[in-house]
C-alpha cells in the first residue's frame, strides 16, 4: 500500500519574503521603460566594435569582470539579452575565455533567480501544493541532477522557466548548481565560437547564423549527451518495476 507523502509545514509567510522577486521583477520592466533593450542587439555591438575592442584589450581584467557582473545581471532579472550578451563575449574575449565567463555569468545569475523564487515562494508553495503536484516533486527529486541537466543542455523550455522551476521542485541547491553549470557548457561554446566569428560576419556585411547550435553536427553530440543523463533514470525505472 503506497503511503501519502507528509504535508511540509508551512512556514509563516510574511511580504517581506516577496522582496527579492519585487527586485528582480522591477529590473526587468525598468530595462524595458528605459529603453534598454534598444541597445541590446548586435547592431549596437557592430557600431561600437572597435571602440569596444580596443577599450578590452587595455583593460582586460576589469572588463573580464564587468562582463561577468552583467551577464548575471541579465540572467538574474530575465533580460532578453542572454544571446546577444553571449555572441558579444565571445567577440571580445575569444571562444574559450569568453565561454568560460559566459559560464561562470550565467550560473551565478540563474543561482540567484532560483533562491529568489525559492525564498519567496518555494516553501509556501511545496506546503500548499495538492497531491499531483508532491508526486511530480517526488518523481523529480529522486533524479533531480539527471533531469536538470537534459532541461540546460537541450532549450526545451525557455531558460528562465528553467531557472523558476526547480525552486518549486524542491531541488537542492548543490544539484541546481551543478547540474546547471555543466549543462549550459556545450550550448554556450557554440554560441562563443560564433561570436567569435563576428568581426568576418561584420565586415561581409551579412548577419550571423543564430541557428547554428541547431545544425544536425552541433545538436546531435548535444541529444546524445542528454540521452546519456537519462540511462540512469530509465535503468532505475525499468529495474524498479521489475522488481514490482
Amino acid at each position: 500500500m503506497t503511503e501519502t507523502p507528509p504535508q511540509l509545514p508551512a512556514r509563516n509567510f510574511s511580504v517581506g519574503r516577496l522582496l527579492p522577486l519585487v527586485v528582480l521583477a522591477a529590473g526587468l520592466v525598468a530595462f524595458f521603460a528605459l529603453g534598454l533593450d534598444r541597445y541590446a542587439t548586435l547592431d549596437t555591438l557592430r557600431d561600437n566594435r572597435q571602440a569596444l575592442t580596443h577599450w578590452v584589450a587595455d583593460n582586460l581584467l576589469l572588463a573580464a569582470l564587468i562582463y561577468v557582473l552583467a551577464y548575471i545581471a541579465i540572467v538574474a532579472f530575465s533580460l532578453p539579452a542572454a544571446l546577444v550578451a553571449t555572441l558579444t563575449g565571445g567577440f571580445l574575449f575569444g571562444t574559450w575565455l569568453g565561454g568560460t565567463l559566459t559560464v561562470v555569468g550565467a550560473t551565478v545569475g540563474a543561482t540567484a533567480i532560483f533562491l529568489a523564487a525559492k525564498t519567496a515562494l518555494g516553501d509556501l508553495l511545496r506546503a500548499k501544493a495538492g497531491p499531483g503536484l508532491r508526486k511530480l516533486e517526488q518523481g523529480f527529486g529522486k533524479n533531480a541532477f539527471n533531469y536538470m541537466l537534459v532541461l540546460r543542455l537541450v532549450p526545451l523550455f525557455p531558460f528562465f522557466l528553467v531557472n523558476l522551476a526547480p525552486a518549486f521542485l524542491g531541488v537542492p541547491l548543490r544539484t541546481y548548481v551543478v547540474a546547471t553549470f555543466i549543462g549550459i557548457i556545450p550550448g554556450t561554446f557554440v554560441y562563443a565560437s560564433l561570436g567569435n566569428g563576428l568581426g568576418a560576419v561584420f565586415d561581409a556585411g551579412r548577419d550571423p547564423d543564430l541557428g547554428l547550435f541547431f545544425e544536425p553536427q552541433i545538436i546531435g553530440p548535444v541529444l546524445a549527451l542528454a540521452v546519456l543523463a537519462l540511462v540512469p533514470v530509465i535503468y532505475k525505472r525499468m529495474t524498479g518495476a521489475a522488481q514490482d
